[in-house]
C-alpha cells in the first residue's frame, strides 16, 4: 500500500478510537512512510521465495544459514510501527495510557470548585 493509503487508513483508525488530533498528523504521516517501507519489504520477501532461511556464502566461500535479510528488515520495521500504532492509541495498551492520561479531564476539588463559585478568578 502506498503512504498516501496507509496516511488515510491510520487517520480514520485513530478517529475512530477517538484519539486523533490534528497535532498527530506528523506522527501519522511517519508511521505511514514506515508500513509503507514494510511493504515494499514484504514483496521483496515474497520474491526472494519466502524463505526464513537462506543460504549465504561469506567471502571465504563457507556457505552457512541464515536469516532472510528481506524477513529482518519486515520485522524491524514491524516494531518500529508497533511503537508509533502504542503512542497513537491503537493497541489496546495504547488506547488505555491514552484514556487514563491525557483523554480524561482533570479531577477538579470541591474546595476549588466552592472558589470558583465564589467568583475567585485566579483558579
Amino acid at each position: 500500500m502506498k503512504k498516501g493509503a496507509w496516511r488515510n487508513k491510520i487517520k480514520k483508525a485513530c478517529m475512530d478510537a477517538g484519539t486523533y488530533r490534528t497535532y498527530f498528523d506528523q506522527v501519522i504521516d511517519t508511521l505511514a512512510d514506515i508500513l509503507e517501507k514494510r511493504d515494499n519489504a514484504q514483496e521483496l520477501f515474497k520474491k526472494s521465495g519466502g524463505s526464513t532461511i537462506v543460504k549465504h556464502t561469506n567471502k571465504g566461500g563457507a556457505t552457512n544459514l541464515e536469516k532472510n535479510p528481506a524477513l529482518v528488515i519486515v520485522d524491524d520495521l514491524n516494531r518500529t510501527a508497533l511503537t508509533y500504532w502504542r503512542d497513537l492509541g491503537l493497541t489496546p495498551k495504547g488506547l488505555k495510557a491514552i484514556d487514563e492520561k491525557a483523554m480524561k479531564k482533570e479531577k477538579v476539588s470541591a474546595f476549588t470548585e466552592l472558589l470558583k463559585d465564589l467568583g475567585d478568578e485566579t483558579l
